[in-house]
């Protein structure tokens, strides 16, 4: 019989020895450093405590230890115990506004011939369609990429994250006067794809009527699938990869001359990216199905898609099927039958366990999918686990007054009342496994908030962290939780206001 093994405190003296003597197993140490760093986070004797706040006129946005100002005019580093000002551009006309960014980070598994294609960067798009690369901590401009005259891009997206976006036009709509003389406009929009680290074009290409139907509203590019809206209510699939195989034409690199039009340059003022992937025919759709919203969500183990049905008896549901024999799972229809301002979410687990979460006004679902016992056997939706929040008694429908006479209260009161506690968003941190849920209570004062921080894999709560700064229901509000920083971010009448909490330890 074996002794069981004790289960040892990790000492980070002992850990950073091993580190300085080349310890191979980096994976042990990365695993025990975020176990450690998840341990001071939840000791008691340390909280998240507001050390800093800034307004803005225009959109504040945050990411990977930073905050961007002024459309990412200006960039501010949460690394220390105060966020600091890492650079500030130069004031830009507005043909050169920042229209969208997408925040790269550092190649781990190669290296790259140019020392600055190494390191960590900011795609920007700007209103006179040029794709520039800055240094994420200077700001300085790596990179420049014209795209086109014409048509205009607005709009950058992650086909696949940190390795392939891609660059989306507005869609291209036929002005009154001409819709009334008859005539047709075939193309809905231009997508620019491309790699990262190095920064390389894969193509340019154009969604067309005539290949696509008549109906198309909308196109997305994720996980190497082209997703195509319809106004039919219907998303169909397409494999990106199939479509570059098939119909793209000539192989482009930027900088280099163009093998459509000589004495030109791919990516160069004025003519940019030529187009090179043509679609002349509709290509095999690998999925097709009809929803509200133009909403489905593929993923889970097995692989499963969640969507609203188009039907106004399913408004308010979401199914679960299998994907790959198109049947609804037992226990499929999740209904959290509320009655709420804001609808209940639903979403894949950003973890990649394949679970899937269900947020509520006042439940919180942590739901997977289970293959049947079966191989002609449903799958089966089943519960890990739920959070609940504490509420007070709901007043009754019907009073009677001292003097005898019965009242019946009309309005029903909501489930997402500013009165009762109630879930507003939930956050996951993956490098410390902890949900983020944050709960908002009137009984105390409006607006008062706090964080919650749950077990991923079980759901117990570990920690609560009050938040100084109210939560006000009645604007946009928006939590980041990030290691030891917690970021707020919320929309007022007289603009955009961000309010930072650092982990410090609490004075005895």
């Amino acid at each position: 019989m074996t002794c069981p093994r004790r289960k040892r405190q990790t000492n980070t003296t002992c850990m950073l020895a091993r580190r300085s003597r080349g310890f191979p197993d980096y994976g042990n140490i990365l695993r025990a450093n975020m176990r450690m760093l998840r341990a001071i986070v939840l000791q008691e004797d340390r909280n998240f405590i507001k050390v800093w706040s800034k307004t803005s006129k225009s959109t504040i946005a945050y990411d990977s230890g930073k905050i961007y100002f002024e459309n990412y005019q200006s960039c501010y580093s949460c690394i220390d115990t105060h966020p600091q000002l890492l650079y500030k551009l130069p004031q830009r006309s507005k043909s050169e506004k920042i229209e969208d960014a997408l925040q790269c980070s550092s190649p781990l598994e190669k290296s790259l011939s140019t020392p600055s294609d190494q390191k960590p960067c900011l795609l920007t798009l700007t209103a006179n369609n040029w794709l520039y690369r800055l240094s994420a901590e200077t700001g300085e401009t790596l990179q420049g990429v014209y795209l086109s005259p014409n048509p205009k891009f607005k709009y950058l997206q992650w086909d696949e994250y940190q390795d392939r976006f891609y660059v989306k036009s507005i869609q291209n709509k036929v002005a009154p006067f001409a819709r009334q003389a008859g005539i047709t406009q075939n193309t809905v929009m231009h997508l620019a794809i491309f790699n990262v680290f190095p920064l390389e074009i894969v193509g340019m290409l154009e969604i067309n009527k005539t290949v696509f139907g008549d109906t198309v509203t909308d196109v997305v590019l994720t996980q190497g699938t082209l997703a195509v809206s319809h106004s039919t209510k219907t998303v169909k699939l397409y494999s990106f990869d199939r479509i570059l195989s098939e119909f793209m034409t000539k192989r482009l690199a930027l900088g280099q001359p163009s093998p459509f039009h000589e004495g030109r340059t791919v990516g160069d003022a004025p003519y940019g990216i030529p187009e090179n992937i043509v679609i002349k025919d509709c290509p095999p759709v690998l999925f097709e199905v009809s929803c509200s919203d133009h909403n489905v969500q593929i993923g889970g183990h097995p692989w499963h898609y969640i969507y609203t049905p188009p039907h106004k008896k399913h408004r308010g549901t979401y199914h679960i099927c299998s994907l790959a024999e198109g049947i609804l799972a037992k226990n499929g229809i999740q209904d959290m039958d509320c009655c709420s301002l804001e609808t209940d979410l639903i979403y894949l687990h950003p973890d990649e366990s394949g679970r899937i979460i269900h947020v509520g006004p006042n439940t919180v679902k942590m739901l997977r999918c289970v293959s049947g016992l079966k191989s002609d056997s449903p799958s089966e939706v089943v519960e890990d686990f739920s959070i609940t929040t504490c509420r007070s008694n709901v007043a009754p429908r019907v009073t009677v007054t001292s003097s005898g006479r019965t009242v019946k209260r009309i309005s029903q009161q909501l489930d997402d009342d500013p009165d009762q506690e109630t879930f507003r968003t939930v956050e996951y941190e993956d490098e410390v496994d902890l949900l983020a849920l944050v709960v908002t209570d009137g009984e105390e004062g409006e607006g008062r908030a706090c964080v919650k921080l749950h077990d991923n894999s079980s759901g117990v709560l570990l920690k609560t962290i009050p938040l100084e700064q109210a939560w006000d229901v009645t604007y946009r509000n928006e939590m980041c939780f990030d290691k030891e920083t917690i970021v707020h971010i919320e929309e007022r009448n007289n603009g955009f206001h961000c309010h930072v909490y650092k982990l410090q330890t609490e004075a005895k």
